[in-house]
């Protein structure tokens, strides 16, 4: 039987594992932590009087409606075995009904996440999407012809022209208002992906904008769904309970220190467990670790060997990490995410007790009324009670930091729509839990992240390796490798570990089926336009579209001189040609 080292038991790791067990081959997963599932995983929080800890994670679980790889392998994850083996993991979605868009100043909005079936609702969805009537109209259509553009946008262009293009210049934000800046530059995409659009490529947030808004208006996809509780207990216990039924040897608690290559091969790993070394052969290695882990792993008889490791180092990162906040009693600000879109440090939110079906198993023997789920995604901005951006906050000032910026929106807030957002009372805070990855020195005063997240910087796609690099007997699962997913995420992890799966099995000419992939899917009504533009590109031409911006700017002038605006579209289409 081929055996297979797995290194690294996140998401990509334990796919790549059911992949693999389920077509016969022997696997082994060694894992750093204590519990599996990496970035995705539950761990213990606060203890609480009766000596209980309460449950806790990186900020909360999104499974977006272009989530398709990772639902697949949930809905092959049992349960449990015996009379629940009929359920799978994927029962544990539920979804949301509402998005909050909560600011400071103004009226916050709640956005149902369900289809619209009226013309009201249509307006409503439409007039929450581009800018809540915040934003000018006249910039609003600007953005949705942005978005046109991409939906009749062939493959090339995103690939080669968009990948090269930072989202804050495609959207023209720098000549727009503040409130487009706000809402649409940055708008949804930053806060929940941890992108930041003046340095992020097209290509990534084009791409993901118009498949999170598809999840709005279509409904064979769920807008959004969440898991029924923390995510061990809802998810990974069960995935593991499986992976080991299926003949998986799980080893926790296992750090890969060298992975060893000589004439062309992967020949060894080495592993630190129990404070005592030890190397491990095995037919195929997986890299299943994250880009900063592989970067140390990675030597240069690998990069001799892999050529496409050689550029790790130019992949960046940045940090998403969580807060809870667990109440003695509940306050459900909506049901579904919340999104602070004057917070400085880009904050989302969670009320989980309306989602945790069996909350009386997680409420610490009835002391807990609710819990408030936050990501941080900004790290570098000042806060409003300290005036230091976050990574230079201590854990205390920082769950201070965010829990008032969550006032500021929240408390004496009214939304449209008839929905009261619920006030935060500082007695209501019983205790709150920042992400462990987070740990602060004392002597340099910021804080470290061991566990930050992939972001897809403009022209970064030629640095990022794929599944099946040129080692015969390696291959790379992570969310850092090329998938269709393209995005730092549960989803982009399991199709590279299935890329990967697929690697394998060529080069065993193995007889079994392939791993399913899915490419992203866009509305058939634009494919005669998407086509359009290949013969477009093909002939080294623009896409219709590009003209945008510079009319844009004329229209600008125009209103302020109308002679001078018509000089200058004149001058500016000139000088193209």
């Amino acid at each position: 039987m081929t055996e297979v080292t797995i290194l690294g038991g996140g998401v990509a790791g334990l796919s790549a594992a059911q992949e693999l067990a389920e077509r016969g081959f022997e696997v082994t997963v060694y894992e750093r932590n204590r519990r599996f599932g990496g970035k995705a995983r539950s761990f213990p929080g606060p203890g609480i009087d009766d000596g209980t800890s309460l449950p806790a994670e990186h900020g909360f679980r999104f499974f977006p409606g272009f989530y398709r790889h990772v639902i697949d392998t949930m809905e092959r994850t049992p349960v449990e075995s015996g009379p629940d083996a009929s359920r799978s993991v994927a029962d544990n979605l539920v979804p949301t009904t509402q998005m909050l868009q909560a600011v400071t100043e103004g009226t916050s909005r709640v956005m149902t996440t369900e289809r619209p079936r009226t013309i009201e609702e249509w307006r409503d969805r439409l007039a929450s999407i581009f800018g809540g009537g915040q934003v000018p109209p006249d910039e609003s259509a600007f953005f949705v012809d942005r978005l046109l553009v991409l939906l009749t946008s062939c493959q090339q262009r995103f690939d080669e022209e968009y990948e090269q293009m930072p989202w804050w210049e495609f959207v023209n934000a720098d000549a727009m208002s503040s409130a487009y800046q706000k809402y649409l530059a940055y708008g949804v995409t930053q806060s929940l992906v941890a992108m930041r659009p003046e340095v992020s490529s097209t290509r990534t947030i084009g791409r993901i904008y118009l498949q999170m808004m598809r999840g709005l208006f279509d409904d064979s996809v769920h807008a959004d769904r969440l898991l029924n509780g923390p995510t061990n207990d809802a998810w990974i216990d069960p995935w593991v309970d499986y992976l080991e039924d299926l003949g998986v040897t799980l080893v926790p608690e296992t750090t890969a220190t060298a992975l060893e290559c000589e004439n062309g091969r992967a020949t060894g790993v080495r592993l630190r467990r129990d404070g005592a070394d030890e190397r491990v052969e095995s037919d195929y290695y997986v890299a299943a670790v994250p880009v900063e882990v592989m970067r140390e792993l990675t030597t240069a008889e690998l990069e001799s060997a892999a050529p496409s490791l050689r550029d790790l180092e130019r992949i960046d990162t940045a940090w998403m990490n969580g807060v809870q906040f667990y109440l003695t009693r509940d306050v459900s600000t909506v049901e579904g995410h919340g999104i602070y879109y004057d917070s400085p440090w880009a904050l989302t939110s969670i009320s989980q007790r309306q989602f945790w079906e069996e909350f009386d198993r997680y409420d610490g023997d009835g002391a807990v009324g609710g819990v408030l789920s936050v990501i941080v995604s900004e790290w570098d901005r000042p806060g409003i009670v300290y005036g230091k951006p976050a990574r230079e906050c201590t854990p205390t000032e920082l769950a201070t930091e965010v829990w008032e910026q969550l006032k500021a929106h929240l408390n004496h807030k009214r939304t449209r729509g008839g929905h009261k957002t619920s006030v935060l009372e500082d007695e209501n805070l019983l205790e709150w839990f920042v992400d462990p990855a987070l740990s602060y020195d004392e002597d340099a005063g910021v804080l470290s992240n061991a566990e930050p997240l992939l972001i897809n910087t403009v022209d970064t796609l030629q640095y990022r390796p794929p599944a099946d690099v040129e080692i015969p007997n390696l291959v790379i699962a992570a969310d850092y490798v090329r998938t269709h997913t393209d995005l730092a995420s549960m989803e982009s992890a399991n199709e590279a570990a299935r890329r990967a799966v697929n690697a394998i099995l060529r080069r065993e000419d193995h007889a079994a089926s392939r791993c399913r992939l899915w490419e992203f899917e866009y509305p058939n009504l634009f494919e005669p336009a998407r086509r359009h533009d290949e013969f477009q590109w093909e002939l080294n031409l623009p896409h219709p579209g590009t003209a945008a911006p510079i009319l844009w700017e004329g229209y600008r002038r125009a209103i302020r001189d109308p002679l001078t605006g018509i000089e200058a579209v004149t001058r500016m289409f000139s000088r193209r040609d």
